[in-house]
């Protein structure tokens, strides 16, 4: 049986000697699905003695953290998801600051420092600020290790002040790092009234000796820590890793297809609740068909995985991942799944049925479409792509073939098979399977040197799309799939759009120049910058002049010098 992560956690906290507790701490293990995609997390945070209102700031920090992480996209990266989540907690926390009696005193306001560790897979996460610690007993060892720095300026030996919290400043800086799980791991986080009176040998003695109940561990320490002398509140978290994800690559195949595979569809067959109308598409790896809902007599697109890949567990991976992208995004230029309102009985995907045409056959009966329209798409595919950007995911494969143009003109982007979910890339792949690539002409030279794609590899494939709605042709042609290195990639000679006689300003095809970079890091930062200088001149490009015939076609600029010298024979001899 495929294994979950599993942790055990062990919790203890006491005001001490001190009339109150201002520390806080928390931990959350949810079921799946979002254990698999969001992981476990556990936090704690110590307000501060001068403050009298630090212990909302602690309780708000946990309770506020571990609720809206686990709310957050199942698509984002744990380290967006969180610092998204402590980012809003610290705004919270600074502006109640403002608003109170104490916002000319930072040191009595809403201030507490973090420290939490979230696991997700094979890895934690770890996110700190502030004098709490994060230590680590290595499964194979019997020692502590320090995890975190101490944000804490020392003035003297006696007196000291925080240098990093929650609630000081408007902006949070927040250290984040990752270290690889083994099963056995023991996490330890732990205020400083706990640290600074236990030292770290018997810390480790203390959880050996109750590892059978980590709550008991954890109220030994803090006892030891009291017993010593201990004058701040006292906090401590246990949490030990009983076992790791160890997925069996044939037992996920059989997870993934516990669906039968649908039967050879034809037209007017009935089938799972739809009627077949006709075939939309049949390559090697799908089947699409065009169908109607026989409960809601609306229609839809059914998409069934390619019989002769039904064995390929990496395939049938990708092909689920599509509907469950699809499910995520909800924009109007972002091919939307179909209602499920009843039980499936076979493995296939639903969507909506988009009536028009590809962008690929658009192009064949517009051959040339002017500025203004090319605009009018090419924002609207933006549009789409910046959906995927919002939620951390590349579309990888933008090309005319996986652009839609319904029939009231609204643009849509479909087929999400070569999709990156970078909160999904976190979790270990049994698989194994590399980023998928989209056609070549439209790939962004990056992936052809081994690089992982980026918001401006999606940019680039964009720019191709405007570039050949503009010029009728590709800007690198076939070069871009022959790059395998560095200086190939350099190689690549842009070709400006104003060789084709098509009134297309010159401060266009500087914004495609740009964004056409083999360079990633030389093209546009957002795709939003693209797009507003594809329909406002930028004045850095109205600087620059169109280029004389000579440069930009040279071949036309001596026929035409030769006709010249033609047409001035044929006149003397005449005369």
């Amino acid at each position: 049986m495929t294994k979950q992560l599993n942790v055990s956690i062990g919790q203890y906290s006491d005001k001490g000697r001190k009339a109150l507790n201002q520390d806080f701490y928390g931990s959350l293990i949810p079921e799946e699905p979002l254990l698999s995609s969001k992981g476990i997390a556990i936090a704690l945070a110590d307000g501060i003695s001068s403050s009298q209102v630090s212990q909302i700031a602690s309780e708000t920090a946990v309770k506020g953290f571990l609720t809206d992480y686990f709310s957050t996209s199942e698509a984002w990266s744990v380290k967006t998801s969180a610092q998204s989540v402590l980012l809003a907690v610290n705004s919270w926390l600074f502006a109640q600051t403002r608003r109170s009696q104490y916002r000319y005193n930072k040191d009595k306001g809403y201030v507490c420092t973090f420290s939490s560790l979230v696991l997700k897979s094979t890895t934690a996460h770890l996110f700190h600020a502030g004098d709490s610690r994060i230590y680590r007993i290595a499964a194979s060892q019997n020692s502590l290790e320090q995890l975190t720095e101490d944000h804490r300026t020392w003035l003297s030996k006696e007196e000291s002040f925080l240098s990093r919290a929650l609630g000081v400043k408007d902006q949070l800086e927040i250290d984040y790092q990752t270290h690889r799980l083994d099963m056995g791991d023991v996490f330890v986080l732990a205020t400083d009234g706990i640290y600074e009176f236990v030292d770290d040998t018997k810390m480790v003695e203390l959880i050996r000796q109750y590892a059978a109940d980590l709550d008991i561990a954890a109220k030994a320490i803090v006892d030891e820590a009291y017993h010593q002398g201990s004058d701040d509140n006292l906090t401590v978290q246990l949490l030990r890793v009983e076992s790791l994800p160890d997925y069996d690559e044939n037992e996920v195949y059989q997870q993934m297809t516990t669906l039968p595979f649908p039967p050879r569809l034809e037209a007017r067959m009935q089938f799972d609740g739809y009627e077949i109308l006709r075939d939309i598409h049949n390559s090697s790896r799908s089947h699409v068909y065009l169908a109607r809902d026989l409960e809601t007599q609306q229609q839809v697109v059914l998409k069934v995985p390619s019989i002769d890949l039904r064995e390929d567990a990496a395939y049938l991976q990708r092909f689920l991942l599509e509907e469950w992208i699809a499910r995520r995004i909800d924009h109007a230029n972002v091919l939307k799944p179909s209602a499920q309102n009843r039980k499936r009985h076979y493995l296939y995907i639903t969507t909506e049925y988009i009536e028009g045409q590809t962008l690929a056959q658009w192009v064949l009966d517009n051959p040339k479409p002017d500025v203004e329209m090319v605009r009018k798409i090419i924002e609207q595919i933006a549009k789409g792509l910046r959906a995927f950007h919002r939620l951390e995911m590349l579309h990888q494969d933008i090309r005319p073939n996986n652009v839609m143009i319904d029939q009231s003109g609204t643009v849509k982007i479909i087929d999400f098979g070569s999709t990156r979910v970078a909160g999904l890339t976190e979790i270990a792949n049994p698989l194994n399977q590399p980023d998928l690539l989209g056609t070549a002409q439209y790939t962004a030279p990056e992936y052809f040197v081994g690089e992982a794609g980026s918001t401006r590899s999606d940019q680039f494939s964009l720019a191709v799309i405007a570039y050949q709605l503009l010029s009728g042709r590709l800007p690198y042609g076939t070069q871009v799939a022959k790059i395998r290195t560095r200086a190939d990639q350099r190689k690549l000679n842009y070709r400006s759009v104003l060789e084709e006689d098509r009134d297309t300003p010159v401060w266009i095809d500087e914004a495609l120049r740009k964004a056409l970079q083999p360079e990633p890091m030389k093209r546009y930062r957002e795709i939003s910058e693209f797009i507003f200088d594809l329909r406002h001149p930028n004045l850095v490009f109205l600087n620059k002049t169109r280029a004389p015939l000579m440069e930009r076609n040279p071949v036309l600029f001596w026929k035409s010098v030769s006709l010249v010298f033609f047409l001035t024979t044929v006149y003397l001899l005449i005369k």
